[in-house]
């Protein structure tokens, strides 16, 4: 079955262009969008990652890491691309690259301010005019705390999924897709989500992702990284549920070179046509681009 990863990053934990290809070769994966992450290295928690200075330039970079792989296999990558809204100018560098390099994908939006901010939704309304879908990162900051050696004593991004139900609302001709241990944390009917990251306790059905699902059509799913994965666990019925009722709204992706997800969701007893779904049909139909 075809495959399109729709969330990684240009060397991230030490991959290169050839080593990615390497991987998503063994996993059977056809393409992969590769999304930019402006994000300070202030605004990170990177003493855990252990990069050495030279990398924290290539994994917390503009547009520059993306298109270096770009150019190694314009057949196996696709390009994604977000500025700082922080920034001077934010909204006429993005034109710039949907004009020079045709990018598919709003992402990955992944700073310490809330979402709902002007700045942001002034380009979240760009990319519904033009169709560019938007990956949010929502990491809430009682739930995230930092390592004792980090500069931060917490690290959050976006804000709640009260800032989310707000950015869907402002911009209802844009595609957004949550992603992150805050949005995926919400698939249960908890609060847990204020305090933990990663929840590990029974899943209660009917939290605030699947309620939100019901109520905006341009809210759409994310699976990649770990939270999603974790949080899929919880309840292995419930989300084989989620994933039938909203099976347009679902993509795979990996933010990292494993194979779990494939290897869980292939475990649901899915139908082929969700599957297909699931794996490349829905991230086709939003970007335009074949796997």
């Amino acid at each position: 079955m075809k495959k399109i990863d729709a969330h990684n990053h240009p060397y991230f934990i030490g991959y290169t262009p050839e080593t990615t290809i390497k991987n998503m070769d063994e996993y059977g994966i056809d393409k992969c969008i590769l999304l930019s992450c402006e994000t300070p290295i202030s605004e990170t928690i990177v003493s855990k990652q252990n990069y050495s200075e030279e990398d924290k330039e290539k994994v917390f970079c503009d547009f520059s890491g993306c298109l270096d792989y770009y150019e190694k296999a314009p057949e196996r990558f696709i390009l994604g691309y977000a500025p700082d809204p922080r920034k001077p100018g934010a909204l006429e560098k993005l034109k710039q690259m949907k004009r020079d390099y045709d990018i598919k994908v709003f992402g990955e939006v992944k700073f310490r301010m809330l979402y709902d901010n002007p700045d942001l939704i002034e380009l979240f309304r760009y990319c519904g005019e033009v169709g560019l879908p938007v990956f949010l990162h929502l990491d809430y900051h009682g739930a995230h705390k930092a390592s004792a050696e980090s500069i931060r004593r917490s690290y959050w991004y976006g804000g709640d999924l009260d800032t989310l139900e707000r950015v869907l609302v402002a911009c209802p001709e844009t595609i957004f897709f949550g992603h992150a241990t805050c949005f995926w944390a919400n698939l249960s009917n908890d609060d847990l989500w204020k305090t933990e990251a990663y929840p590990d306790s029974p899943l209660v059905r009917g939290g605030r992702v699947e309620k939100l699902l019901h109520k905006y059509p341009n809210l759409y799913c994310d699976a990649s990284a770990g939270s999603a994965l974790r949080a899929f666990n919880r309840d292995k019925e419930y989300t084989r549920y989620l994933i039938e009722e909203f099976q347009d709204r679902f993509v795979f992706g990996r933010d990292n070179f494993d194979n779990n997800l494939s290897e869980f969701i292939d475990s649901l007893g899915l139908s082929e046509e969700i599957r297909e779904k699931f794996y490349y049909k829905n991230i086709e139909k939003i970007i335009g681009v074949k796997a």
